[in-house]
Parts: C-alpha cells; sequence; structure tokens
C-alpha cells in the first residue's frame, strides 16, 4: 500500500481486501467466463467502487441501481480512469428485462453487496438474480452480520435495539430497529442455498477493522497492511464469522 493514499483509501482497503481476493478467486476458476472478459453485473453497484476497478481488470460491467446520482457519480468515475461501464436505473424488480435488454445473454458474475438488508423478499430476490446468471456462473454476496452489529449497538449504549436485532428475522426483509436485515452465517446459507445455489466460500468482513481507531491507521506506518493481513486470516475461520460486520459468500 503507498504511503501516499489517503486516509478513507487506507480504511476502505482494510474493509474490502478479502472480498477483492475472494472475486479474484473466482474469477480465476477455470471455465469462470468465456473469451478474454466476464460479463459482471453490479446489482444495487452505486457509483462504482466495485465496478470500476473491475473493468480496469478488463471486464465487461453492467451496474443496475436506482439512484439517478449514483449512477451519474458511476459515469463520471468511469470517465477519470478511462473505463467503460454501463450504468443502468432500476432495481432487483426490473432486472430480468434490464439484462435482457442491454446484454448479449445470461452473466457470469452477479454482485449483489449490500441490497439484501433492504428489499422486502430477500429469497425472491435471489431467485430474480439466478434468473439472469448462465449455469455455473458465480454470485458475490454480501451481507450485513447480525451479532456484530449487536455488540455494536450495545458498545454505543443503544440498548433496546441490540436487543431487538437478537431477534430479527432477515427472510421477512427490512426491521424497525436499523431499516436493515441482518443475517448470521447459518442465515445466509439458508437463503442462498434455498435459491439453488451451491456455496463455494463464507468470509468474514470486517472482523476487527470497524473497531480500529482510525487515527491509528493514518499515523501508524504499516498499520493497515498489518490489518489487512489479520483480517485475511480470520476470515474463514468460523469462530470468527460472528463477530464480522459483514458476511461474504460465493456461490454458483
Amino acid at each position: 500500500m503507498s504511503a501516499s493514499e489517503r486516509p478513507s483509501q487506507r480504511r476502505a482497503s482494510a474493509r474490502t481486501a478479502v472480498v477483492w481476493e475472494a472475486l479474484e478467486q473466482a474469477l480465476g476458476h477455470p471455465g469462470a467466463y468465456d473469451g478474454q472478459s466476464a460479463r459482471i453485473l453490479d446489482v444495487g453497484g452505486g457509483t462504482g467502487g466495485f465496478a470500476v476497478r473491475l473493468a480496469e481488470l478488463g471486464h465487461r460491467v453492467t451496474v443496475v441501481d436506482p439512484s439517478p446520482d449514483a449512477l451519474a457519480a458511476l459515469s463520471r468515475r468511469a470517465r477519470e480512469v478511462g473505463v467503460e461501464v454501463t450504468g443502468l436505473q432500476g432495481d432487483l424488480s426490473d432486472l430480468s428485462s434490464l439484462v435482457e435488454d442491454s446484454t448479449d445473454g445470461p452473466v457470469d458474475v452477479v454482485l449483489c453487496h449490500g441490497v439484501l438488508e433492504v428489499v422486502e423478499d430477500p429469497a425472491a430476490a435471489l431467485a430474480t438474480i439466478r434468473e439472469v446468471l448462465r449455469p455455473g456462473g458465480f454470485l458475490s454476496l454480501l451481507v450485513a452480520g447480525r451479532h456484530a452489529a449487536v455488540v455494536a449497538r450495545a458498545m454505543a449504549g443503544h440498548f433496546p435495539q441490540a436487543l431487538a436485532l437478537l431477534s430479527d428475522a432477515p427472510t421477512q426483509g427490512r426491521t424497525a430497529p436499523t431499516n436493515l436485515a441482518r443475517f448470521t452465517a447459518e442465515e445466509a446459507e439458508e437463503l442462498v442455498a434455498g435459491a439453488g445455489f451451491e456455496v463455494v466460500s463464507i468470509h468474514g468482513i470486517r472482523v476487527f477493522a470497524d473497531l480500529v481507531p482510525g487515527s491509528l491507521l493514518d499515523l501508524e506506518p504499516g498499520a493497515t497492511a498489518a490489518l489487512v493481513e489479520l483480517e485475511r486470516a480470520v476470515a474463514e475461520r468460523p469462530e470468527y464469522l460472528p463477530l464480522a460486520t459483514q458476511l461474504h459468500l460465493l456461490a454458483r
């Protein structure tokens, strides 16, 4: 990591490094896609935090997002680095028709990061995603973890919210305390398998990254690299999954 990177970039790197490595491993899997590049659909991809970087790697990326402002920011971001990313306004309910109209067939990879938390029916959302993926295609799913949210609320003194999160029902979508559905690893795996996917891997994301003071990463030389290494070390250890702010599942 370059010392010239801004503090926000260092923190983002610590939070997303494990997800990126899992994605790169999936894209490197034999038969992951045909030709020189994968057809990737980023559902709810917003301003292109993942999409632009994937386009820089040579992949054909389409972002579907309901926000015109986010899509405008995506377009600017892509132009700044000299890549092409297709932005389409819509949501999961429009997905099948959008993909049919704008791509040359089923896609190789779907990113669904931070979306299941805000839909009314997560199972139906996954079923829709499965329809647009080609046979053998990959799903990259990132969802909020429930146990870590309980701890975070309690440490902030929001004890009623922490208590309410203990009994959230993620299969019923948005919840009153936070307006987000949150998942345990078991719930996320069951939901994905129930939609007809085979779970390839599950990683705990941001096990420690959200607990480390930002000033430490900003001021201590080598701290971000050491934190990333620690996140890698615990990402697949089941005993640390409950501590993860997010859970990342790769499935096909």
